[in-house]
């Protein structure tokens, strides 16, 4: 059997190995851990099997996290990332189509461009309500301050010599 040894139809995937982690934390007594020490864990003691098409999967997100690391220069010599990838949906087939910002027509680049945007706002929103949780969890300390308008980050980004992503070959 793949995935979990104990899979309920009822839990995704991801709830199983969230109560798995629950239970890891429960067990072990332990505040902290490394992923890697909860998949030990899970491993050894039975309660976790590699999907049968876990080889595939693997291959497919090393192709996709090489292509979102692949930069070229501007003709200021400045990093842009080279593939980008949008979501599409064909039928009921939810598809990840990945192209190269050189040739890629512009209906790709602006649905690629306005996704990627989605989820920073997405991330955005998950902090603010990450950090409001907290803060009222410890209303007796001083509150943690987040600043969500990005433009002078943006524009600091432009002059910066601070941001170094891998080179281009």
């Amino acid at each position: 059997m793949s995935t979990t040894k104990h899979r309920a139809a009822s839990r995704s995937y991801s709830e199983q190995l969230q109560e798995l982690a629950d239970r890891y934390f429960a067990e072990a007594g332990q505040e902290t851990a490394t992923a890697k020490e909860i998949a030990a864990w899970a491993l050894s003691h039975g309660h976790w099997e590699p999907p049968a098409d876990l080889v595939l999967r693997k291959c497919r997100e090393d192709f996709a996290d090489a292509m979102r690391e692949q930069y070229i220069k501007d003709d200021d010599g400045k990093p842009v990332r080279a593939k980008h990838v949008a979501r599409y949906t064909r039928g009921d087939v939810q598809q990840h189509l990945w192209a190269d910002i050189q040739t890629a027509p512009r209906s790709f680049m602006e649905r690629a461009f306005n996704q990627r945007r989605e989820q920073i706002v997405g991330d955005c929103r998950q902090l603010d309500r990450d950090v409001e949780y907290y803060n009222c969890k410890h209303a007796d300390e001083l509150p943690i301050q987040m600043v969500f308008d990005f433009t002078d980050d943006v524009e600091e980004g432009k002059f910066s010599g601070d941001y170094r992503p891998p080179q281009p070959r």
